[in-house]
């Protein structure tokens, strides 16, 4: 590690967006800086491929990627303690050891907390799965292995005030593909539960016809669906559910028996910066400006599902904005050449492009979309489907683990094929307008 003379630029958070920023960073600041990771895992795990994992067509350490011997080769400092509380005015983070670490820069890229609680028995330890840390997945094909031996109905979805709607509908038609598999298929009514007001629009009002391929999808498969849904509470193998009208009262009642329930939670702030006014909002995620720093702590960058995004317009349910993989990575370039402008002494001028690439895996097809901005509204506005989806997650899942175990954040193959294909991760103007 390079001496304490140096500038220290601190990752809070080694998920999909905290371990990519580490290498970026160090290769933006070429030396001039020592980085640190803090985590509260020895491990990375690719989250995306846990759909997989429930259902055993992945087994997790197939997914997992030890962060020490990386970071340590690319001389990058990591401690997997985890992080008890963040303190802005004194550039100090508390961790979980007793121990305190010092910034000059912090990247804040901690990934949510999840809700379960704002509901009662709902999660891991109530009466639902969850498909959202690599470990509940392995729980979860535990229990759908118990399920398959005395096949009863299934309810799968997304609770009020989630955003990440992608996985839900993945998991459904995964399910779904695997139990025609084991020949089950015909024993197990299914359910689609979401918040959102129509299926398709996945936090984003739609993005080109996904309202029509998956509601297609849906109903080639045999699966109910209910929008608008507010999930009221969740006991042994019943869900109670309410289905909201346009004026915000409720419509109808849904008492919902199920044998096997995964519905994906609200997302809220870690306790490590929940609360810290001008750094959070109320629900604890990290406010940032288009240069994806803090307006308040302007040593503070923030990057991933931490980030506070306004929902994109009214719904009679809470509906949140999904921070997808590829609009992630963009923040983390942004972030990465702004800090690298603040040690040559000039302001950040890099914002990021949110542009949102999408594969969703049903097993034996999928539904992939581009989102030119993610937020509309869009330049690019695109949706597709077919059996290419399947195998394009499977060849970036391999390739994604391959950039977290060799140390690099994006290789040339990788920047020549995304500006053949015209998608940038920073805006080509960044000071004519904010997003």
């Amino acid at each position: 590690m390079p001496g304490n003379s140096l500038p220290r630029i601190v990752v809070l958070g080694a998920g999909l967006g905290g371990t990519i920023a580490a290498y970026e960073i160090r290769d933006a600041t070429k030396g001039r800086a020592e980085v640190t990771v803090i985590s509260d895992s020895e491990d990375y795990w690719f989250v995306p491929s846990n759909p997989w994992v429930a259902v055993r067509w992945r087994e997790p350490e197939a997914i997992r990627v030890p962060l020490a011997p990386v970071m340590a080769k690319k001389g990058i400092g990591f401690t997997s303690v985890g992080a008890l509380r963040v303190h802005p005015q004194d550039q100090r983070i508390d961790l979980r050891d007793g121990t305190s670490i010092t910034y000059d820069w912090l990247v804040i890229a901690t990934g949510p907390e999840l809700a379960f609680d704002e509901i009662p028995g709902f999660g891991p330890q109530g009466y639902t799965v969850s498909v959202c840390r690599t470990d509940h997945a392995a729980h979860a094909a535990d229990a759908f292995d118990a399920f398959c031996a005395d096949p009863k109905p299934i309810v799968v979805g997304a609770a009020q005030g989630a955003s990440c709607f992608g996985p839900a509908y993945e998991f459904a038609l995964i399910l779904d593909t695997e139990l025609r598999r084991r020949k089950i298929r015909d024993r197990v009514p299914m359910t689609f539960v979401t918040s959102e007001p129509y299926i398709g629009h996945l936090g984003l009002d739609g993005v080109g016809d996904t309202k029509g391929l998956l509601e297609s999808e849906m109903r080639e498969r045999h699966i109910k669906w209910i929008t608008n849904a507010r999930v009221a509470s969740i006991e042994p193998g019943m869900m109670h559910v309410e289905e909201v009208g346009e004026d915000g009262a409720v419509k109808k009642a849904h008492d919902l028996p199920f044998g096997y329930s995964m519905l994906l939670p609200a997302f809220r702030g870690v306790k490590a910066v929940h609360g810290i006014e001008g750094l959070t909002n109320p629900r604890g995620f990290i406010l940032a400006d288009r240069h994806q720093r803090n307006p308040t702590f302007k040593n503070i960058y923030s990057l991933g599902v931490c980030v506070a995004i306004p929902p994109i317009g009214p719904t009679p349910v809470p509906v949140g904005v999904p921070k997808t993989g590829f609009m992630i990575e963009s923040m983390v370039t942004a972030v990465a050449h702004n800090i690298a402008s603040e040690l040559d002494g000039r302001e950040p001028d890099e914002v990021p492009s949110w542009n949102a690439v999408c594969l969703a895996d049903f097993g034996d097809g999928g539904v992939a979309f581009v989102a030119q901005p993610q937020i509309p509204p869009r330049n690019v506005n695109w949706s597709s489907h077919g059996k290419w989806v399947h195998l394009a997650k499977v060849g970036f899942e391999k390739y994604f683990l391959h950039k977290v175990r060799s140390g690099t954040s994006e290789p040339l193959y990788e920047k020549l094929a995304l500006n053949v294909l015209g998608i940038s991760k920073l805006k080509e103007t960044t000071k004519e307008s904010v997003r």
